[in-house]
């Protein structure tokens, strides 16, 4: 394999590949994609005689991370500042998924002064969306040349999507081949019609495809594993220690509802020790549980020994993985089907009173717990048996209340279920604003006329004083009413008891007509 990625992390001399065997190269590169990203970086940066470059990934929070760079950062150093400036640059083309040239001042660079170095921004797309960005520092000013890179740069950035396509389609064949085999074992115990065969078919076939020396099936019964079939085994008695070791590393799995995998690595939290001691003392090997589920529930374990030489990859875990899924319902169909009638009434009723006295569907336990009640009430107890007949509530004392003169509504303090009291409770206003005027022009008028018949009566004009008197009673009577008409403007309850019509919000600075009804 030819090697693109210098140890020193300086530019390529003339004693490198060729570009075209680089190229070549990176056309079918199997490594890990970090490798990638750094061999394709190193080759970009060759072949337009780039300064430097870098991927950047941006997260949905806005920060960034940077997934490789050219040359090598140094560990636990502050990222150098044209890293800086790319980063805080590169978020224009990250949201608009353009490329983008932009120039790259050193610090010592005065205002104004033109730029020595350029930096090229590359989108990245992954399923048509912007996932980073590649950028690259060209020491180039022409403006042609500078334009020429980033052409090769983009031709060049074809590589990272032809690999993202070797990835995938290497993940596609890795599923089908899990696939594969889990359907191959699927076809050998579904070939079995008896719990026994089932469960012996599947352990052998187990054991030949993945190279495994035993592997072993247990189901869940109380509160403990019964080991029910063992790879090339006919005939096995509980009492064997290897039965009982077997059951214990079962158990540990069942108790944690986790895959167990021992020799563990560094970084596991599950608890191994079962495992480890039947790995030690049947061994040394690797051994592997996986839980069997159905509807949420752990039913079964399966235990898979190999030899130390053939630790599981996890390949292998995610295929067998797969497997219990698929095989774990045609088996406990198959153990159910096979007891005999008797455990098999037993379980029927247990689940059954597990269902009424559950914690499980609670309202509709209390829902029929109720309908019972209330049809065992109604047909022991006795009561007062009642007649429905239509009746009508009236009031013994009803009040209307009609408008005392024209005028126009001003307010509404009541409405239909008030409590009123007599005397005291305001039912509402009408507008006084025009007998207020009318009421001082009369005051004026009078007052007017008392000085006139006072002047008549000084000049010896009796009879002229006595019809200016008389005229003056004549406003005295007008202002009385008007002072009457005055009061009747607040409407006042005559007599305790509820308002049950009157609902005048609405009509609030409408006119009224003396007599129309008000409230009642």
């Amino acid at each position: 394999m030819v090697s693109v990625a210098q140890s020193s992390g300086q530019h390529a001399h003339s004693s490198e590949p060729t570009t075209a065997d680089l190229v070549e190269h990176l056309s079918s590169f199997t490594g890990s994609p970090e490798e990638f990203l750094h061999n394709l970086l190193v080759v970009q940066c060759h072949l337009v005689s780039a300064w430097a470059g870098a991927v950047l990934r941006f997260d949905p929070a806005g920060r960034v991370e940077v997934l490789a760079a050219y040359p090598p950062l140094p560990k636990d150093s502050p990222a150098p500042v044209w890293l800086a400036q790319a980063v805080e640059s590169g978020r224009e083309p990250f949201n608009t998924g353009t490329t983008a040239i932009k120039p790259l001042h050193d610090i010592d660079d005065l205002y104004g002064q033109p730029a020595g170095r350029y930096m090229v921004f590359l989108p990245i797309k992954q399923d048509k969306r912007v996932s980073g960005l590649e950028v690259f520092v060209l020491e180039h000013t022409d403006s042609a040349a500078i334009e020429a890179g980033r052409e090769k740069l983009e031709l060049t950035g074809s590589l990272l999507s032809m690999y993202q396509m070797r990835l995938l389609l290497q993940q596609r064949e890795l599923n089908l081949h899990r696939l594969q085999l889990a359907m191959t074992v699927l076809a050998a115990v579904n070939m079995q019609e008896k719990f026994a065969g089932s469960a012996m078919a599947l352990c052998n076939e187990v054991a030949a495809q993945w190279q495994a020396d035993r592997v072993s099936l247990g189901l869940h019964k109380g509160r403990y594993i019964h080991l029910q079939a063992m790879s090339h085994t006919e005939k096995f008695s509980r009492k064997m220690q290897l039965v009982q070791d077997i059951e214990s590393a079962m158990e540990e799995c069942l108790d944690q509802d986790i895959e167990i995998l021992t020799p563990a690595a560094s970084e596991a939290t599950c608890v191994s020790r079962a495992a480890s001691e039947l790995a030690r003392r049947h061994g040394p090997g690797v051994v592997l549980s996986l839980p069997l589920r159905l509807a949420g529930k752990t039913v079964g374990v399966v235990t898979i020994e190999r030899t130390q030489d053939k630790p599981f990859s996890d390949d292998e875990v995610e295929a067998l993985r797969l497997l219990s899924d698929l095989t774990t319902a045609r088996l406990i169909n198959l153990y159910e089907r096979d007891r005999w009638f008797g455990a098999r009434f037993a379980a029927w009723a247990k689940r059954g009173l597990a269902a009424v006295i559950g914690p499980k569907h609670t309202w509709l336990k209390l829902a029929v717990g109720g309908v019972l009640l209330a049809i065992i009430l109604l047909t022991t107890l006795k009561g007062d048996y009642q007649a429905d007949a239509p009746f009508v509530l009236q009031a013994a004392t009803r009040q209307i209340i009609s408008a005392p003169y024209d005028g126009f509504l001003a307010s509404v303090s009541v409405q239909p279920g008030s409590k009123v009291q007599a005397n005291q409770t305001l039912l509402g206003t009408l507008d006084d604003t025009e007998l207020i005027l009318q009421l001082a022009s009369a005051q004026a008028e009078r007052m007017a006329l008392k000085k006139e018949a006072s002047t008549k009566q000084r000049d010896g004009k009796t009879g002229e004083a006595q019809v200016a008197l008389a005229r003056a009673a004549k406003k005295s009577a007008e202002i009385d009413l008007l002072k009457y008409r005055l009061n009747q403007a607040r409407i006042v309850s005559p007599i305790s008891g509820t308002v049950v019509a009157g609902d005048l919000e609405r009509q609030i600075g409408m006119p009224v007509k003396t007599g129309d009804r008000l409230f009642d």
